[in-house]
């Protein structure tokens, strides 16, 4: 299978590359003058990150294997100077580079170290999980958690390239690959409708690696969020979008202390965005929302007593500016906007039509 390089442009442009068997692909995406690569990836993932290794070993670069946790447990400052002293001790360079192997949480650690380490040294990010493939991999938004709430502390840092390997979506567990189809979902919602209709079309499909508009759903996100970033990399407008269904997500999240998986809080969160958008009279999309989220088998709702708790952990959220709470809402289909400053009783009000 061909490989498919869908550019992101800006400052620092880079492309990503998608398809089948295009691990070949991963030295084309390195600046010249490296010499050493440090590969982080979790420490479960050995099947991945050994061929990324051998074949960088294979190129003729000095490599570190750099393990770290899995999942969100990695993105702690504690784990973040835990590698700092490692790339010290190997001696990575400015002209050196950091390879980050694994899922959103991963690529994230890999690129707020990448970006820190020596005020920035290149990044190549090989996404392993359909969440990171579509959204976490792409768009130079780095971070890691503190007790506070999730991404609070980061950088901005384009990767160098980021490869897309899809064989290794055949590992994964159903439930991890249907909660990165909410991504997915998001992108249709927010810019590219015809995403919508390829999953209407045969929800069961989308949920299978295998399916047959797996890659084109795969890379019509990716080129949602390509052109998004490439207009907007520091989030200074535009790029807001993309937090469609974050806000109240990112407080599930800290809710549930991260056990949650993020898909599955931003189908939550996107429910709650559509009927804030439908009682704010702006765009009614709350049931095909619904009906399209429970038909791959993504939550819809979220429990009646929290509202007090994540009311107050959505007032940390990143597109708050002072006390001005701002939320992402939909005018119209692929017609996001914005919502300042809503009421206490319509955030109120929109949860209790998403509690269970």
């Amino acid at each position: 299978m061909s490989a498919t390089r869908i550019h992101v442009r800006g400052d620092s442009p880079y492309d990503v590359v998608v398809g089948t068997g295009v691990l070949a692909e991963l030295t084309t995406l390195l600046k010249p003058g490296v010499r050493t690569v440090a590969v982080i990836h979790p420490e479960t993932l050995p099947e991945i990150s050994g061929p990324v290794g051998e074949a960088l070993r294979a190129a003729g670069y000095e490599v570190v294997e750099l393990p770290v946790p899995d999942g969100e447990q990695a993105k702690s400052v504690e784990v973040a100077a835990g590698l700092w002293s490692a790339l010290g001790r190997a001696g990575v360079t400015r002209s050196d580079a950091v390879v980050g192997v694994g899922g959103g949480a991963t690529t994230d650690l890999a690129g707020f170290v990448a970006g820190t380490w020596l005020r920035g040294v290149q990044v190549v990010l090989v996404p392993t999980t359909l969440l990171a493939m579509v959204d976490a991999a792409v768009g130079g938004k780095n971070g890691i958690d503190t007790p506070e709430g999730k991404n609070l502390v980061g950088t901005f840092l384009p990767p160098a390239g980021v490869l897309c390997e899809l064989s290794t979506l055949a590992s994964m567990p159903k439930r991890d690959y249907v909660a990165g189809l909410a991504e997915i979902i998001k992108g249709g919602f927010i810019a590219d409708p015809e995403i919508l209709r390829l999953v209407e079309a045969d929800p069961e499909a989308a949920t299978r690696p295998d399916g047959p508009h797996t890659r084109e759903l795969i890379e019509r996100k990716i080129q949602v969020k390509a052109d998004v970033v490439g207009a907007d990399l520091r989030e200074a407008g535009l790029r807001e979008i993309l937090n469609y269904g974050h806000t109240l997500a990112h407080a599930i999240e800290r809710e549930e202390h991260y056990a949650i998986r993020h898909g599955e809080a931003v189908a939550i969160g996107m429910v709650y965005a559509a009927e804030l958008s439908k009682l704010a009279g702006r765009a009614d999309l709350v049931e095909r929302t619904r009906s399209i989220l429970t038909s791959v088998g993504l939550p819809t709702a979220y429990r009646a007593d929290a509202w007090k708790s994540l009311r107050d952990h959505m007032r940390l959220d990143k597109k708050n500016r002072g006390a001005k709470q701002r939320f992402v809402v939909l005018d119209g289909l692929a017609e996001p906007g914005r919502l300042e400053g809503p009421s206490e009783e319509l955030l109120e009000a929109a949860y209790k039509e998403i509690s269970a």
